[in-house]
């Protein structure tokens, strides 16, 4: 893991109201992470590919002509047409595997609206998008509407940067970067007017899309960025300072109202340190070790975090680790896939989800609502705490292992006097403690309740 997330100061919500709906969020542990727009009709990478950055995620080697690229990618709209859109088998799926709640992209970096928004025609609604027709055209309603059926929390992913606006990329001036394409402090009515539309389409989510639970903001380059002549760096003679720009987006603001609204909504400004991050999102990554404070894995399933061609997805084995490990340092696992074209997902993404379900049939309680406990891993083993005290040690098993060993050593883990153990999921008792391990008779250890990892539960 990065230092930029394992240094990142995490700032305590002011609010107990919110407080307290951050530690219900920790309970869930587990939710779905969705991109989804035009873009997936390229299946190439959300949005990026219109960015004029020599990064290998923007634009395609294989394009030599940006312009052209732009062209047809602010086109894409127009054969947008995903007639087999069903967010309820989504939902369903989503549900059966065990996830508590959504993180949908709203609206991404390109600026293309997945619901209805009344300050933008660059949007699913508009006319000239062949799906508008469909009585389902507001797919974040119907999306949202699915999994509310299915008692999951709502969070609506809102890209802070919009490449479509002409207030953050004004036409009068190339793009050069990720960056408004103007100095916002010699245009500050400009940069105005793109803080104003901004704060208009976040409320509009937050009034008219029922009760949203999570704001999850992307772009944390668009963030108030202040220097001090004192605190400037000294620069080598003939070189120039070049400051970062000060994107005041009025973040604090809008938290505001959106807690006139909903006074306990949760707020993730990603990767801006303060108060309006409410938990952190390491991305494509886990911690090396226990975070202390509120956190959250966003991972992807397979290919890119959109729809990409002959995506090649993670195992189920390796998926169930990820969750175990995750919990066990504390965080959530937000896991991303992204829908394709038609509006319809792999039929391997809905396996892994089932694999998932199986295994949490049977060993959620080592999951939802636990805290971490020392050693938090050693090994093999993952270890969580439940609110009753009870200590669940997770074992995961490698790809061939069929059979437990007949010992198995708990390290440093504190074991209670007088503790018992037992095997979720698994009848008798073919296990006992014995001093820091755990001794299996013979045939518990080829007894197992699962192919991808056995849980041990230890109650005093």
């Amino acid at each position: 893991m990065t230092d930029a997330h394992k240094l990142d100061r995490y700032v305590e919500d002011a609010s107990p109201v919110v407080r307290e709906r951050i530690e219900e969020w920790r309970d869930l542990k587990f939710g779905l992470l969705m991109h989804w727009g035009t873009y997936s009709q390229l299946g190439l990478i959300e949005s990026w590919p219109i960015c004029p950055e020599d990064e290998g995620w923007c634009l395609p080697p294989t394009v030599d002509n940006y312009d052209s690229f732009k062209t047809m990618y602010e086109s894409l709209p127009y054969t947008f047409n995903p007639t087999k859109f069903d967010p309820e088998r989504w939902a369903a799926a989503a549900k059966d595997a065990g996830m508590k709640y959504l993180v949908f992209t709203t609206k991404h970096h390109d600026g293309f609206c997945m619901f209805d928004s009344q300050y933008t025609d660059y949007k699913i609604t508009n006319e000239r998008v062949p799906f508008s027709k469909d009585p389902r055209a507001d797919v974040t309603q119907e999306i949202f509407d699915a999994f509310r059926d299915e008692d999951m929390w709502i969070g609506a992913y809102f890209s802070k940067p919009d490449w479509n606006s002409e207030d953050f990329w004004w036409p009068r001036f190339p793009a050069k970067d990720r960056n408004p394409n103007y100095d916002v402090e010699r245009y500050p009515e400009r940069w105005q007017d793109f803080v104003d539309f901004t704060h208009n389409q976040v409320m509009e989510l937050v009034e008219d899309y029922g009760g949203i639970d999570l704001l999850w903001f992307d772009g944390g380059w668009v963030k108030k960025t202040e220097y001090s002549d004192e605190a400037l760096p000294e620069v080598p003679a003939g070189y120039k300072l070049v400051k970062e720009p000060n994107l005041d987006i009025k973040m604090d603001e809008l938290v505001e109202k959106v807690r006139d609204v909903n006074p306990d909504l949760i707020v993730v400004d990603r990767a801006v340190p303060g108060k309006n991050q409410n938990y952190l999102t390491p991305e494509n990554q886990v911690p090396n070790e226990m975070l202390p404070y509120p956190w959250e894995s966003c991972i992807i399933l397979g290919g890119g975090w959109s729809y990409s061609l002959d995506a090649e997805f993670k195992s189920s084995r390796e998926l169930i680790h990820l969750l175990s490990d995750i919990v066990a340092k504390g965080g959530n696992l937000l896991l991303n896939i992204g829908p394709g074209p038609a509006g319809t997902w792999y039929e391997s993404a809905y396996q892994r989800l089932e694999d998932i379900g199986d295994w949490m049939d049977i060993n959620s309680d080592s999951i939802y609502e636990t805290r971490v406990v020392a050693p938090y891993f050693d090994g093999k083993l993952r270890f969580t705490q439940g609110k009753a005290g009870e200590i669940y040690a997770t074992y995961l098993l490698d790809e061939g292992e069929e059979s437990l060993p007949k010992s198995i050593d708990l390290g440093s883990l504190e074991i209670p006097a007088g503790a018992s153990v037992s095997i979720l999921g698994a009848e008798g008792s073919g296990v006992k403690l014995s001093g820091s391990k755990l001794v299996l008779k013979k045939d518990q250890q080829s007894s197992l309740p699962s192919p991808y990892a056995v849980v041990f539960k230890i109650v005093k």
